[in-house]
């Protein structure tokens, strides 16, 4: 069980790196998404990965779950969530400024080197 976990972090994790270095922001924004459920997997995984424990340590049980990664992972959803409706509206707004959505800016040439390449 910790094998699968630990190799869905890692795809999650390669996956969203990708996407990030891609030019375009629709595909940066899933990449930034992909990375952040990666990061809640594993934090969720590091209070134990157990079946049927209960969250909290009582009396007569030997094997409980952490209780402290699941309060962290169901912060960071709705952090994650309200930071992805941000950089959706700011990508959007960029895009509907500059009629282009790549995420670095092309370089645009001088007035005048242009027209000395054309004197040329």
């Amino acid at each position: 069980m910790e094998f699968l976990v630990a190799s869905a972090i890692g795809v999650m994790t390669a996956g969203g790196l990708y996407l990030v270095l891609r030019l375009r922001t629709f595909p940066v924004i899933l990449g930034i998404s992909l990375l952040t459920y990666a990061v809640n997997v594993f934090l969720f995984a590091s209070g134990r990965l157990t079946v049927g424990a209960p969250p909290v340590l009582v009396d007569g049980v030997e094997t409980y779950t952490d209780p402290l990664p699941q309060a962290l992972v169901l912060t960071a959803i709705v952090i994650s969530f309200g930071m992805t409706a941000v950089v959706v509206m700011i990508a959007l707004g960029s895009f509907l400024g500059a009629d282009d959505d790549h995420v670095d800016d092309q370089p645009e040439e001088d007035e005048d080197d242009a027209q000395a390449e054309g004197q040329q």
